[in-house]
């Protein structure tokens, strides 16, 4: 979404944006033809993979070298959008795993809509928020698997975060 990473920064403006690293997998494997899918997104697991932001950046120079010539706009568009996909290289292993992808969110969006869309229209947005908080509490109720080293993650929060980070 154009603009999306602009319009968290104006409201909050020590927040960072990380986009779905899944996503831009399946955007660059649009421009790659079938026989040579398999291959090029073994080539792009050393990029999302990588233990740091510059060994990333060296495999996406590697993967420019070997598929750059053939699918131009599937590198340009890891390029594009490197600011963006390389900020969890920012953040220790065990976080980089929960942010990397936006799954858990559109999962939490889908159920909501679930929730809703039966509704044809609200008289007003109160009901609206009444319905989504009724949605809410119904789906969190089904959280019950725990984060895996979720006391590990939630120091690694507070380290880094500091006063920003209340729990």
């Amino acid at each position: 979404m154009k603009g999306f990473t602009e319009a968290i920064v104006s409201i909050f403006p020590q927040s960072v944006t990380q986009i779905c690293v899944v996503h831009q997998i399946r955007n660059a494997s649009r421009y790659v033809v079938w026989k040579d899918k398999k291959q090029f997104a073994a080539d792009l697991k050393p990029i999302y993979t990588a233990a740091n932001k510059d060994l990333a950046w060296t495999a996406l120079e590697k993967l420019e070298d070997t598929w750059g010539k053939k699918y131009p706009h599937a590198i340009r568009s890891w390029k594009a959008n490197w600011q963006e996909l390389s900020h969890f290289f920012d953040f220790p292993l065990e976080i980089r795993t929960m942010i990397y992808t936006t799954n858990i969110i559109e999962n939490l969006n889908g159920k909501i809509r679930k929730y809703t869309k039966t509704k044809m229209s609200f008289p007003d947005d109160a009901s609206v928020l009444k319905s989504v908080y009724l949605a809410l509490r119904e789906i969190t109720r089904r959280w019950t698997l725990p984060v895996r080293n979720w006391n590990l993650v939630v120091n690694q929060f507070i380290n880094i975060f500091g006063e920003r980070c209340k729990i």
